[in-house]
């Protein structure tokens, strides 16, 4: 453990003990010290009662900077506007931002809701409401209402004077966005290019008109794919008459990534990477629904091979091959499998057709299973010393892989067109029929060269 660590951990459990011990002047010194993410984290890990307490030491304001930083989920945050009074909750909303407050309060409940709402200040609680009503996982669900507009018509120097009035509550301010008389989204300019040009310059003759934007009803991953494709801080959100309503933030398009790639390792493993159950038998418990369809799957390639047992029985070395055919292949196809669902999360223009998609692997399948059949060949040949055994293993590993890669490469297009999430269901299904296109591949190989083996 590092220097730093060790006096991260002292100086932690040093403000613990000042609220545990109720020193209140003491407490509110080394704790406001802290940076706000520092702050949450020390807060997330107190109990109801010395939370309490942090709600009696600290203001509203500083309680709603904290929370603005807060990582917990937002079900679980929503759970200490309960802890406090009701007025001073409603102080703690007002003071965070508009889309980090939305995010937690979507999963109040309606009495609850309606008691915060009710103890705003009314412009705040309706643009509250506002946000409320937008589909989760969309744009207009991400988005913040706390942006810098300016208008055409001004100089840089009027500019500037509105941006400074309006910069204390902005979530962020690099982008100036401008706007028309009835709030129409016309150009951007950013603080770089007010602060790079003369005083009695126009807005209009320095502001970008072709404003890359989102509408309210985006889904996220493709409002996170422009931000990455755009390199943006941030961007609009406007409605269907190209009104500015809120921007998306580069810190929030982190979450959405991160909540993405999260998902799609869920459903690969299907198991949900984000929770840690408190205890084994929960984690059994979300698992085995997966666990038992993929039982009922593999028992059909366990059928298969039962139907070869006379095969196996006359030409009993073939058995030993079997798992070794079937990893392979399965391998190859959940290599293929990523790339083609990597290949569906990238941007319209970037996406690659399906043609050309499920081509590209079946080139890399042949060439691949061509340089590991004759490998295995090899292998085997040498070390059973019977060559024609090595090529129905090669000839078979060869098949298998580039039958297998092409699956791995049409079974998300498939999902993707049917309107099923690629991510949750292509693994079980590559995984199962991998396993049994091998076996089918190999024994029908195996049963042409059946012959050989009894003569050899």
């Amino acid at each position: 453990m590092s220097d730093k660590t060790v006096e991260n951990s002292n100086k932690n459990e040093k403000i613990v003990q000042l609220l545990t011990e109720q020193k209140a002047k003491l407490f509110r010194r080394e704790y406001l010290d802290l940076h706000v993410h520092e702050q949450a984290q020390i807060f997330s890990d107190l109990d109801q009662t010395l939370r309490g307490r942090v709600y009696r030491y600290l203001s509203a304001n500083e309680v709603g900077d904290m929370f603005d930083a807060i990582e917990e989920e937002p079900e679980d945050v929503v759970k200490y506007f309960k802890e406090m009074p009701v007025q001073y909750a409603a102080k703690v909303i007002d003071e965070m931002y508009t889309d980090n407050a939305v995010d937690i309060l979507a999963y109040a409940q309606n009495k609850d809701l309606t008691h915060y709402l009710l103890a705003l200040p009314e412009e705040r609680s309706a643009e509250i409401r506002e946000l409320l009503h937008y589909e989760d996982k969309t744009a207009g669900a991400l988005m913040t209402t706390e942006y810098v507009d300016i208008f055409a018509d001004q100089d840089i120097s009027s500019a500037i004077q509105d941006i400074r009035a309006e910069a204390a509550d902005a979530e962020l301010i690099y982008y100036a966005y401008v706007v028309s008389d009835d709030n129409e989204l016309i150009g951007v300019v950013t603080l770089r290019d007010l602060l790079t040009n003369p005083e009695e310059t126009q807005i209009t003759e320095i502001m970008t008109d072709s404003v890359i934007s989102v509408p309210v009803d985006e889904d996220q991953a493709e409002v996170a794919q422009k931000v990455r494709d755009y390199n943006f801080v941030a961007l609009p959100v406007i409605d269907y008459a190209n009104k500015l309503v809120g921007i998306i933030n580069v810190d929030d398009v982190i979450d959405v990534i991160d909540e993405e790639n999260a998902g799609e390792y869920s459903g690969l493993a299907g198991v949900d990477t984000q929770e840690t159950p408190e205890n084994p038998f929960q984690a059994s418990l979300k698992r085995l629904p997966w666990l038992i369809i993929l039982l009922v799957m593999g028992m059909s390639t366990t059928t298969l091979i039962d139907h070869y047992e006379a095969l196996i029985s006359q030409a009993s070395i073939l058995a030993v091959f079997v798992s070794l055919i079937t990893g392979t292949a399965g391998n190859a196809g959940t290599q293929s499998l990523a790339v083609a669902i990597r290949g569906l999360s990238n941007s319209e223009e970037d996406r690659r057709s399906g043609i050309k998609t499920i081509l590209s692997e079946l080139a890399t399948g042949l060439f691949a299973g061509l340089v590991t059949g004759l490998a295995v060949l090899l292998l085997v040949g040498i070390w059973k010393h019977n060559f024609i055994l090595g090529f129905v293993i090669g000839i078979s590993m060869a098949t298998a892989i580039t039958v297998a890669t092409v699956a791995g490469s049409i079974i998300p297009l498939v999902m993707d067109k049917i309107g099923v999430d690629p991510a949750v269901a292509s693994g079980p299904f590559i995984s199962t029929l991998s396993d049994l296109t091998s076996v089918l591949i190999y024994f029908n190989i195996a049963h042409q060269f059946l012959n050989f083996f009894l003569n050899t």
